[in-house]
């Protein structure tokens, strides 16, 4: 598969469970387990962010892992996790904010990303984007600079982009407007 492949239908690979914690949850695992569409969803963003000035990859935990080493490996660039409070062995910075259901710490470790790299945050979805946010909030305390914001599935009808404006580019791949899809 050399070529985007525009005949995979990557949008009937995610599956919708209607009630998860309180919130219409869209499962990526058949996604990722079909290698065509596997390999299609990272082509399709290395394709959108190969040639620019990119350091490192940083992502969160767990799926947006998945999305953003398989990214990081493609692009030839480092790849940095932040991950939930108390998950990582070296000393960190973190952050706290407002998920869809809960509240959540995240941190990264303090020496992860040096002053000026400019980092690709990457993650499997878009919803109302808290979680993004905090990832930007996370990067820009360590100095580096957000180049762009990845993701596999944007839930239009959770309008994120609101949240995070147009300050980055920001790029999905999987548009859903409503929570039927």
């Amino acid at each position: 598969m050399n070529k985007t492949d525009k005949t995979l239908d990557l949008k009937s690979k995610v599956r919708r469970i209607p009630e998860f914690k309180g919130v219409v949850f869209w499962d990526i695992t058949p996604l990722l387990k079909d290698k065509r569409c596997f390999h299609e969803c990272i082509k399709q963003l290395a394709d959108h962010y190969r040639g620019k000035p990119i350091d490192a990859v940083v992502s969160n935990e767990a799926r947006g892992f998945i999305i953003g080493a398989a990214l990081a490996y493609e692009l030839g660039v480092g790849f940095v996790p932040i991950r939930k409070k108390g998950k990582l062995p070296f000393k960190c910075v973190d952050v706290t904010y407002k998920k869809e259901y809960e509240c959540d710490t995240i941190e990264i470790h303090e020496d992860a990303i040096e002053k000026g790299q400019n980092i690709l945050l990457i993650d499997d979805l878009l919803a109302t984007g808290g979680t993004v946010e905090a990832n930007i909030e996370l990067v820009e305390k360590l100095g580096g600079n957000v180049v762009g914001l990845g993701f596999l599935i944007e839930l239009g009808y959770l309008e994120g982009r609101k949240t995070i404006g147009n300050k980055y580019d920001a790029y999905s791949i999987i548009q859903l407007k409503t929570t039927n899809g």
